[in-house]
């Protein structure tokens, strides 16, 4: 017996925000920082967000991809 999944659009709109969500504020954070002379922690947090998104891209990725 099969069972029938349904509309699965709320879970697509979770991984995505799992995906970008995270990124997205390490980018705002470091654009702020960087804006009020605090270059440095700026620096760091473009990196952060840089990693975060190689990292989850390829978790969330493989995950929507179906393996």
């Amino acid at each position: 017996m099969f069972l029938e999944v349904g509309n699965l659009d709320g879970l697509v709109v979770l991984i995505f925000l799992v995906m970008f969500g995270p990124a997205l504020l390490f980018l705002i954070i470091g654009l702020i920082l960087f804006a009020k002379q605090k270059k440095k922690a700026g620096k760091i947090f473009f990196i952060l967000t840089g990693v975060y998104l190689l990292i989850s891209l390829g978790v969330c990725g493989v995950l929507m991809s179906g393996y």
